[in-house]
């Protein structure tokens, strides 16, 4: 069986407040051909196709439109809700999409209820396990402890007892939305830290013959049975070095995976480039980058006047500049901003801790500061459900 595997088009999310609406239909029009000209069997989706729970209407009607061209060829299609998407919105009227062969699994309580496909070779079983926020689904999987990890676990159990069940020789696929350890992230990622650990081990997946991953947006490999697509667009300039793409799976009637990476359309390139003004103005060596969006840093040792508008003359599309002189970590003139980069907030919160009192919190004041975080963060996503 041939697979086509994407996630994480974030349908209405801009670039540095540049529409992707054109580019995002683009994929769409990409994808269909690819399915066409490919023999795909089945396309999987493994969660964030919104950038938002609340879409624009624009991204809507995007989507209603892939629905509807993949229907139209025929081809089964798996999808998810990930942690951009409301559950419960991409998840209404699947009953009835599921007729058309579009097959949506939003409700984490039906993760071991499959979507079977069959090929030349028997049976193969579609779970999809919607992204599973620890502090909303815990109970239900009757875990003990708020975590990525646990409730994850939890579900896998589930998919390969119902695995287990089935005609000897059925091959298996999971669609999931996490983060799993050995995945190199990016800036344009939503944290889904909880309890000071965002990963969970790529053995949680354990017993499928292919786990489709989404949520990180740089395509990878985890192991040769474990993948992220990654996302068929940029969405950040830590992406600049992505090479955005699809995996083109064939499962073999023993289940073993070969892939191929189809890749993407490329709206523009993305360049990041760094200097002063002036030798960002004269290097000959950035003419190759006059027609990409531009990150430009600037290391002047004092801001330079207008600087937006000449770097503009030369790199027409530059969307973003970041001031960076180059000084001391110490050097008190170092911004707010770049002492915090990389930081997570536990840590913040504890160096604050530490500059306020001159001591940094003990373990159980880390553990108070990491459950109000956590507590935080559960709040969003129950208000973000209900709205």
């Amino acid at each position: 069986m041939r697979l086509l595997h994407t996630s994480d088009w974030h349908l209405g999310r801009a670039f540095h407040r540049v529409s992707m609406l054109g580019a995002q239909a683009d994929f769409i029009a990409h994808l269909v051909a690819t399915v066409r000209e490919r023999g795909v069997d089945a396309v999987v989706v493994s969660g964030d196709v919104y950038d938002r729970a609340v879409p624009p209407l624009a991204a809507v009607e995007l989507f209603d439109d892939a629905l509807h061209r993949l229907a139209d060829l025929g081809v089964p299609t798996v999808m998810i809700s990930g942690n951009h998407d409301s559950a419960r919105r991409l998840g209404v009227g699947a009953g009835l999409i599921d007729r058309a062969g579009i097959h949506l699994r939003t409700d984490p309580a039906g993760c071991d209820t499959p979507v079977v496909l069959r090929d030349e070779f028997g049976d193969v079983a579609f779970y999809g396990l919607p992204y599973l926020e620890p502090a909303l689904v815990k109970d239900r999987f009757g875990v003990d402890r708020a975590g990525h990890e646990a409730v994850l676990a939890a579900a896998m159990d589930r998919v390969r007892a119902d695995l287990a069940g089935r005609a000897p020789g059925t091959r298996s696929v999971v669609l999931a939305h996490a983060f799993v350890t050995g995945g190199q992230p990016s800036d344009s990622e939503r944290d889904i830290t909880v309890g000071g650990v965002a990963a969970v081990p790529a053995g949680v997946f354990d017993g499928v013959d292919y786990a489709a991953l989404g949520h990180l947006h740089g395509c990878q490999t985890i192991t040769e049975r474990v993948r992220y697509s990654g996302s068929p667009l940029p969405y950040s300039f830590s992406e600049a070095e992505h090479r955005k793409s699809m995996w083109l799976v064939d499962l073999d009637a023993g289940g073993r995976v070969t892939a191929e990476r189809i890749d993407c359309p490329v709206p523009r390139a993305l360049a990041r480039i760094r200097g002063t003004l002036e030798e960002l103005l004269a290097d000959p060596g950035l003419a190759r980058h006059e027609d990409a969006w531009v990150e430009a840093t600037l290391t002047d040792a004092v801001r330079p006047a207008e600087p937006m508008a000449r770097l503009a003359e030369r790199f027409p599309h530059i969307l973003s500049l970041v001031f960076a002189p180059e000084r001391a970590p110490d050097d008190p003139d170092v911004s707010y901003a770049r002492r915090l980069a990389g930081r997570s907030d536990q840590q913040i919160a504890e160096d604050f801790v530490a500059h306020v009192r001159g001591a940094g919190p003990d373990p159980h004041e880390q553990d108070i500061l990491r459950a109000a975080f956590d507590a935080v963060r559960a709040d969003a996503a129950e208000r973000e459900v209900a709205r």
